[in-house]
């Protein structure tokens, strides 16, 4: 009795055993989750998704896909893996697959998709894990209502074409929009598909942000000038992209980048190579000033190609803020100034420059400054005849409790006005950065002025 009741527990534990391994052996052997923006990013507008598939056993799982599709309403911008195993990463217009050969036990592969909205409404991104010796494919969505009907835009650029102004916007590959009010805009999508090909190659730390374009005709031809950048380091570069037109649905569209127009280099330089803009001088000579942090804003000749600095160079120091001797030149410091844009208005050449902390939402300071000059080369002085290229400079706007951080602007002139484009964060919509279009206009004494009303007024709206 005792030998056959002990046969009948084993056998028993067996039969456990058994179908609990079966249970196991059933099981997906990893987890899938997404975790969605839970705003829009105060540089891009851009959605960023973080996936995470974890291995739920000891043992390795293998050939993991992770497959991403894409909502008809966004571009992809970029995917990023964080695991110690590298994938295999592909993308096309409706799918991102992320193809691991292995995740290791207990371990979790997190991955980063990065998508620019091309309308507004609900945005639905959808995510599916398989791997080797899975009974299931595990699938997960994560829902997002694009709600800003108003253009979100950092360091407006802006020209016109015909009856058709284009936009240019600081962001992965510079995204532009077209309108023929300047109020209704639709997205045309981004100037660079993905990325210039000389970036990585200057800015080890680069993210894929093409910063402060700034747009000339030349010749017949659109020069669209931009920055690259490692993040409070001015291992920097300004290139230029040429296109004969503007209009992308037109068969000549086309741009073609021409590289760096110059360089600034951690250790060698002590300015920073960014936020470029162009004056071409009253002999017809092009001129670049540009600048951010570190010795402030800095002017250089360009020769014939606008592609690069005329021989033997000619630079000069326009506008600094206070920079100590004992702060690291590798560092930006506490010398907040950047975003310089020069615009000949009667005999005097005004540089405006941005004061203050850009994107950081309502917390940010930006501020537009001003000074003026006869010649282009300075020295450029503020209302109380001092000089910008000693820390001076007369305010024009200024953030407040509804809009934070005016700046990153740019000055033109259409149908005999003069606007200002700027950007500026939105207090009501958790800081999200937005488009603002003002008239300028000039008081007794030929300084600028704006009319605070008419900041209030303007609202851009994004059409389809």
């Amino acid at each position: 009795m005792k030998g056959t009741s002990g046969l009948r527990i084993f056998a028993l534990l067996v039969l456990g055993l058994t179908v609990a391994g079966a249970r196991l052996s059933a099981q997906n052997p990893v987890a899938l989750g997404v975790t969605g923006p839970n705003k829009r990013d105060v540089i891009t507008g851009s959605l960023t998704y973080m996936i995470n598939v974890t291995n739920l056993s000891a043992s390795p799982v293998f050939d993991i896909r992770v497959t991403d599709a894409l909502p008809a309403s966004v571009q992809f911008l970029s995917a990023t893996n964080f695991y110690a195993v590298r994938p295999t990463i592909s993308a096309d217009e409706t799918n991102v697959v992320f193809l691991y050969p292995r995740l290791n036990g207990s371990e979790t592969a997190q991955m980063k998709l990065t998508v620019l909205p091309m309308a507004v409404g609900v945005v639905t991104n959808t995510v599916s894990v398989s791997a080797a010796g899975m009974p299931t494919v595990i699938t997960t969505d994560s829902p997002f209502t694009v709600r800003s009907t108003q253009v979100s835009i950092h360091d407006p650029a802006m020209a016109r074409e015909g009856d058709t102004y284009y936009l240019f916007s600081s962001g992965p590959g510079i995204t532009f929009y077209s309108s023929t009010d300047m109020k209704h805009w639709r997205l045309r999508g981004r100037v660079f598909p993905g990325e210039p090909s000389w970036a990585r190659g200057v800015a080890s730390r680069f993210d894929g942000h093409v910063w402060a374009p700034d747009i000339a005709r030349h010749e017949g031809k659109y020069y669209l000038y931009y920055a690259v950048s490692s993040p409070a380091q001015n291992s920097s570069a300004i290139g230029v992209t040429i296109n004969k037109t503007l209009d992308p649905d037109s068969p000549d569209y086309q741009w073609e980048d021409h590289g760096i127009v110059l360089r600034s280099v951690p250790g060698r330089d002590l300015w920073n190579a960014i936020d470029p803009n162009v004056i071409v001088d009253e002999n017809g000579t092009p001129w670049m000033d540009f600048g951010s942090f570190w010795t402030g804003i800095k002017l250089v000749k360009l020769d014939s190609s606008w592609t690069a600095p005329a021989e033997p160079q000619e630079w000069y120091s326009l506008a600094r803020r206070e920079r100590s001797g004992f702060v690291d030149d590798r560092t930006p410091g506490p010398a907040q100034i950047e975003g310089p844009f020069i615009f000949k208005k009667g005999d005097h050449y005004y540089l405006f420059v941005s004061w203050g902390l850009c994107c950081r939402g309502n917390d940010s300071t930006y501020k537009i400054m001003v000074g003026r000059s006869r010649n282009l080369q300075g020295p450029y002085l503020d209302k109380e005849d001092k000089n910008l290229a000693y820390g001076a400079g007369s305010l024009l706007l200024a953030g407040d409790k509804d809009w934070a951080g005016r700046g990153g602007n740019s000055v033109y002139t259409f149908d005999g006005k003069d606007y200002i484009v700027f950007h500026a964060y939105e207090a009501a919509d958790s800081g999200l950065q937005k488009l603002m279009i003002a008239e300028l206009k000039w008081d007794a004494t030929q300084w600028p002025v704006v009319d605070e009303q008419s900041l209030d007024e303007y609202r851009s709206v994004v059409v389809k």
